[in-house]
């Protein structure tokens, strides 16, 4: 029997907007242990909502079923948007350099190479245009993984731990994006246990964190 649960969230949107995505009464389950339950929300364009809590509180769980690539154990996901989700694996071919990975994100997305400098320069990683993604630090894959969502261009954007890896400098880019991103209509919602620039953001606070 499930052995642990959070309390119930009810986090709607400030303004009356019709939302990118709204979720009801979700719950999920991770062995035999109920990680949380009872979330319910939405989120609207240009809104931000911040997802906070102890390791194994089922933050990135959250995620996952939020952008439908983990099913929840109970409740209703509603996308109205395409999604695009970055996390500590960049989804960027290791092989190839950076800048030829990331231009594959372009095509798929109907891009081109003026999208593919702007992401790179954005993240500050244009030196590193002919260096594999293999080779990448920590923090560099991290930036890398943010250049592929500003390439894709989704309206929400779902970031797990986007912080981790990353200097001062980086964050200071990271919040700029993720600012331009909002005031251009986009959203965003961000798991994580560190400091980070969110002006007016729903909050959600698993395992009683």
């Amino acid at each position: 029997m499930p052995q642990t649960a959070a309390p119930c969230h009810n986090i709607l949107p400030a303004n009356g907007t019709a939302p990118i995505l709204s979720f009801d009464a979700l719950a999920c389950v991770r062995g035999d242990n109920l990680l949380w339950r009872g979330l319910s929300g939405a989120i609207s364009p240009g809104g931000a909502m911040r997802i906070t809590g102890p390791n194994g509180s089922g933050k990135s769980s959250l995620l996952r079923v939020l952008a439908g690539l983990l099913p929840a154990a109970h409740g209703q996901v509603q996308r109205n948007a395409a999604i695009g989700l970055a996390d500590e694996r960049p989804a960027l071919d290791a092989a190839l350099p950076l800048a030829r990975a990331l231009s594959f994100w372009a095509r798929v997305s109907g891009k081109g190479a003026a999208d593919v400098a702007r992401a790179l320069d954005a993240m500050a990683l244009t030196p590193l245009t002919q260096v594999p993604v293999a080779y990448l630090s920590t923090g560099q894959r991290r930036r890398a993984g943010l250049a592929r969502l500003l390439i894709e261009d989704a309206p929400l954007w779902l970031l797990d731990e986007p912080t981790n890896g990353l200097d001062s400098a980086s964050i200071t880019r990271l919040e700029s994006a993720i600012a331009a991103h909002r005031a251009a209509g986009g959203a965003v919602i961000i798991a994580t246990h560190l400091p980070i620039a969110l002006d007016g953001a729903q909050s959600i606070a698993l395992g009683g964190a």
